[in-house]
């Protein structure tokens, strides 16, 4: 395991130029099921105990980070006040290589270090099940990812230390400290809609990690294959036709789990007023606050986390 290094670490100063049906039993699916049973877990301990107060998100040392949100078709990257949540340089996005493979991807995670002429930990959400920094699935990535130590191997091509995060996740930790679930101590869901549906879950205040909700059945197929902003495209949907697709996703997530707030992010949180009125779940339905920034300031978040023994 790589430690992250102690101590403040600066970027180059600010610049305004510069669930399934049998044939889908799969280890996408198979680390989606053991992560729906660790949350029905998580749910009857935790629900109603500590605030997000006393779990994650207690004071931490004040420093900048740089975070990674590795995407389907964008790896982007900025330097973090992780105690404020704000940017504290530009936003550098780089195309994802295609086919994303591991040696690709590392390749771009050292061209945005160098970018920024960064030396200190780097944060970095993946879109995918993660345990102790190994990629365990590979729905939005080339399949060469499963079994890949991608901690061992950014941290290889950057030098730095690695703290890897689920995607989802990463902009989960975000909103519930920086955007729309700051203070919430009920049932959270934050839903990414983007090439996939991402997921997040806390409860109390605590994450549970890799949920992979968009991998659920839905109407006979993989829920992000039915409901996701990708899929709208491609079919040529209007909002609310989509809407009732996404709508009927949610209903499910409301009757598997109940959750108090519903935090809708990722590109399509954007145009949430075109498709708001289409969402009928009893649930509170709110955007996301931090939009694209959520997924780099929760991945620069999390190395703090780590630090700490928080996540």
């Amino acid at each position: 395991m790589v430690e992250p290094a102690v101590g403040r670490r600066s970027c180059r100063p600010f610049s305004c130029s510069g669930f399934y049906k049998e044939k889908y039993i799969s280890k996408t699916n198979l680390a989606s099921f053991r992560s729906f049973v660790d949350l029905t877990v998580v749910f009857f301990g935790f629900r109603q105990h500590e605030k997000p107060s006393d779990t994650l998100f207690s004071k931490t040392e004040t420093m900048d980070t740089l975070g990674i949100d590795i995407g389907a078709s964008g790896i982007k990257g900025a330097c973090v006040d992780t105690t404020t949540g704000r940017l504290t340089t530009e936003r550098h996005r780089i195309g994802t290589p295609h086919p994303s493979t591991p040696k690709r991807v590392a390749s771009v995670i050292a061209e945005l270090k160098e970018h920024f002429d960064w030396s200190g930990p780097i944060g970095c959400g993946f879109p995918s099940v993660v345990r102790s920094g190994v990629v365990q699935t590979a729905a939005n990535v080339d399949d060469k990812w499963v079994g890949t130590d991608a901690r061992k191997l950014f941290a290889d091509a950057t030098d730095c230390a690695i703290t890897l995060i689920n995607d989802a996740d990463a902009a989960g930790l975000a909103e519930m400290k920086f955007g729309a679930g700051r203070g919430h101590n009920g049932v959270v869901f934050l839903v990414t809609i983007g090439t996939g549906l991402g997921s997040a879950f806390f409860t109390g205040g605590r994450l549970l990690p890799n949920t992979e909700m968009g991998q659920i059945q839905l109407l006979g197929k993989i829920a992000e294959r039915y409901a996701s902003d990708a899929i709208r495209k491609k079919e040529e949907l209007s909002w609310p036709e989509w809407a009732l697709r996404f709508n009927a996703y949610l209903g499910r997530i409301e009757l598997l789990f109940s959750p108090d707030l519903i935090i809708i992010g990722g590109g399509a949180s954007k145009k949430y007023q075109k498709y708001k009125e289409h969402l009928s779940v009893a649930a509170e339905i709110v955007p996301a606050e931090l939009r694209n920034e959520a997924g780099i300031v929760g991945a620069a978040l999390s190395v703090e986390l780590s630090r700490n023994g928080q996540r």
